[in-house]
């Protein structure tokens, strides 16, 4: 949510309205931007700090738009929860938190500072820097394959509801309208969004096994034993006796719950979801990512 019309902080020359805020932290940073909290900084030109930023959009004066990183992550933090739970809060960090003010937006931001002109990107005399952009998101990619798994993430159970431990019928594209007795997939970024038929990727579930599967699963494994960039695994609470883990690597992203299934995403198969049944060895993998992963603080 946006912070309100007083919220200004000190950027580049000129004061900055607040629109928005979001975290840059190694348990916690926008997956479009990169499958790791270093590679999501390195996007943004900035140093991976332990314990990360936070990044505050917004507009100056003169309706440019730019992207202060602030070293108070925990002022961000709050300001965040609070706007999630729909109270105002005045998000004014201290100048001397500020890390950098960059041009630009890296995130689409749908909402404007009133009284100052569209939002637009800095004149060159204001900052030579190329300014930042969203990822394109309008076709399938790295970034829209990471909101997708984003997605999922958020909306667990209505993704579960779709499978469970019997054959399915054959993958139901988005869009296509919900017969009684067929699982129903809810829409996505993707523009045309499909579940596959649940299986462990080993072929137990009486197929071959999906090679995409195998590879994912081969290389989540690997983390276990050689620990990836930080951020590639992320844990989150998920019920008082489960966790959400996520995991991202080249070319594909892992979504799932300690205490169930998974669902995987695969740059080479544009728009597909694919459930990976418990089986007998996704329960293992899945603890030992889980203790190795980055959890928020």
């Amino acid at each position: 949510m946006a912070g309100t019309d007083e919220d200004v902080v000190a950027a580049a020359d000129d004061a900055l309205y607040v629109l928005t805020a979001v975290l840059l932290t190694p348990a916690k940073f926008p997956s479009v931007l990169g499958d790791d909290y270093p590679e999501a900084c390195a996007a943004l030109g900035l140093a991976p700090l332990a314990d990360g930023y936070g990044l505050v959009l917004g507009q100056d004066g003169d309706g440019s738009r730019w992207t202060v990183a602030i070293d108070d992550v925990s002022l961000v933090a709050v300001a965040i929860a609070s706007w999630d739970c729909g109270m105002e809060y005045e998000l004014s960090p201290d100048e001397r938190s500020v890390v950098a003010a960059l041009p630009g937006w890296p995130l689409a931001v749908a909402v404007a500072a009133p009284g100052v002109p569209a939002p637009h990107d800095p004149a060159p005399e204001a900052d030579d820097r190329p300014p930042l952009a969203p990822p394109d998101t309008t076709v399938w990619g790295p970034a829209q394959r990471r909101l997708g798994a984003d997605e999922i993430a958020l909306q667990w159970a209505t993704w579960r509801e779709q499978v469970d431990d019997s054959p399915l019928p054959a993958p139901v594209p988005t869009g296509t309208p919900e017969p009684s007795d067929e699982p129903e997939r809810s829409d996505g970024p993707g523009d045309e969004g499909e579940v596959a038929d649940a299986q462990d990727g080993s072929g137990e579930n009486g197929g071959p096994g999906h090679s995409g599967i195998r590879r994912v699963l081969a290389e989540a494994r690997t983390y276990i034993d050689s620990p990836p960039p930080l951020g590639r695994v992320r844990s989150s609470f998920a019920t008082a006796d489960a966790r959400t883990l996520r995991a991202d690597g080249p070319g594909w992203s892992l979504v799932a719950r300690t205490d169930d299934m998974a669902f995987v995403l695969l740059d080479e198969e544009p728009g597909e979801v694919l459930p990976v049944g418990r089986g007998p060895e996704l329960p293992g993998l899945l603890e030992a990512l889980d203790k190795m992963a980055v959890r928020p603080n």
